[in-house]
């Protein structure tokens, strides 16, 4: 009880104000990095040097450091590619781990502890280039070696885990009442999952989409290994490691590249962050 009402005091009046002063002097310094590299993009290569951290141009903004970083380094297919696959991996992901969830916790599955045991047991072994030879061994007798199909079954396989824990967790949570009038109205399980545990999980799904959507967007290793040969296929993460060999000081083009690689997934996480906070809420609160 003397804990609380000491911490209780700290959050009250000038302990409050100087701990929301910390707070923002904390996150001004994580989110400097992002306004100094956004702010050089619009400054011509004299500027880079004679600004210093500044992150602002003297002169006029100049737009066409990402129309002559767009074209040079061919950003118009690795766009496309990296959009392909961060979608396709998203929308599978959530769609097989939210069916993969709901069998768990919903429906009678033979030994479905023992399965969810051997979930948790993955995250012990190896990744990375530890199980890339197998990996690899595989994609090439589908067939699928040199695609984005190939890039997309990894990611998405690499994704399952993780997200499938998400939602058993999420869904453990979930009242049954609603599901169990569904069935007395006689709703087929497909019907259950579709019109009643989709529509409550909206904020895991969210959650999970966002995640997924992020690792693909940002995924290097993969993309590199199952294209290589292809660089038509290659995707933004690869595009900019090429392209920063390329224009390795053209520092103001670099930071226009970076800048479009992580655009899309500010203004993701922007849409989706109204779920992903009550997502969070709830779990706190279970």
């Amino acid at each position: 009880m003397e804990r609380r009402f000491a911490y209780e005091s700290l959050l009250s009046g000038s302990g409050k104000v100087l701990l929301h002063v910390a707070l923002i002097g904390i996150g001004l310094v994580y989110i400097f990095p992002f306004f100094w590299m956004l702010g050089t993009a619009f400054k011509t290569p004299s500027e880079f040097f004679t600004r210093g951290i500044n992150p602002l141009p003297v002169g006029e903004w100049q737009w066409q450091n990402f129309r002559e970083t767009w074209v040079r380094a061919n950003f118009s297919q690795y766009f496309l590619n990296t959009t392909i696959l961060a979608v396709s991996v998203t929308v599978l992901v959530v769609l097989l781990t939210a069916m993969a969830a709901y069998a768990l916790t919903r429906l009678d599955v033979p030994f479905a502890p023992v399965i969810m045991g051997m979930i948790v047991l993955t995250f012990f072994l190896p990744s990375g280039i530890f199980n890339i030879i197998p990996i690899f061994d595989m994609v090439n007798n589908l067939g699928l070696l040199n695609s984005l199909g190939a890039v997309i079954l990894v990611l998405t396989a690499g994704g399952m885990v993780f997200n499938t824990l998400l939602f058993y967790g999420y869904m453990r949570t979930m009242p049954k009442e609603i599901e169990e009038a569904a069935v007395i109205d006689g709703a087929t399980v497909h019907q259950r999952f579709r019109h009643v545990i989709i529509p409550m999980s909206g904020p895991m799904i969210a959650t999970v989409a966002l995640f997924t959507f992020m690792n693909a967007w940002n995924d290097f290793f993969a993309s590199l290994v199952f294209t290589l040969s292809r660089p038509e296929l290659r995707t933004l993460a690869v595009g900019m490691y090429a392209f920063v060999g390329d224009a390795s000081r053209e520092w103001t083009l670099l930071c226009a590249g970076a800048t479009i690689s992580i655009l899309p997934i500010i203004l993701v996480y922007v849409f989706l962050q109204e779920k992903f906070t009550e997502a969070f809420a709830g779990a706190v609160k279970s």
